[in-house]
């Protein structure tokens, strides 16, 4: 049996990132250098994310086009989550914060962010933890949460 499964390396990786991003959300009130903190890590949890379900998918037998709207798409059409919405929009926020030098397009973003995008985040992260912990590849990882 093949114990080194794609998405479940990948997940080790967003497990790390979504922890760091909680770490920042749980701060009421962030200074410039924090926010800015903050969108580095949701730009990484976000990208973690897509590319974890994108190898989730894949190893489930799925073939598609790995974009990142299509995997979260199908992921939902094949009823593993519930939150596709709120993930497109963090990529669509995502991509407009790219482009935000100013600060002013993260101040009206951030309520999303907080409250739609990260508990999708959340939500995602629950979803894979319970696949790792039933999975006959089972990782002592998952015990840790």
């Amino acid at each position: 049996m093949n114990q080194d499964i794609r998405w479940q390396q990948r997940f080790r990786n967003y497990d790390q990132a979504f922890l760091r991003l909680r770490e920042a959300v749980e701060k009421p009130y962030l200074n410039e250098l924090e926010r800015n903190g903050l969108i580095q890590r949701f730009e990484f949890t976000l990208e973690l994310a897509w590319k974890t379900l994108k190898d989730f998918l894949e190893e489930k037998g799925f073939a598609f086009k790995p974009s990142p709207k299509d995997t979260i798409r199908l992921a939902q059409q094949s009823t593993y989550i519930l939150c596709a919405q709120e993930l497109i929009d963090g990529l669509e926020i995502r991509n407009m914060l790219s482009y935000d030098y100013s600060g002013e397009k993260f101040e009206n973003a951030e309520p999303r962010l907080r409250q739609d995008v990260f508990p999708a985040l959340k939500q995602l992260h629950s979803f894979f933890l319970k696949e790792l912990q039933s999975s006959p590849t089972q990782n002592d990882d998952a015990s840790k949460h």
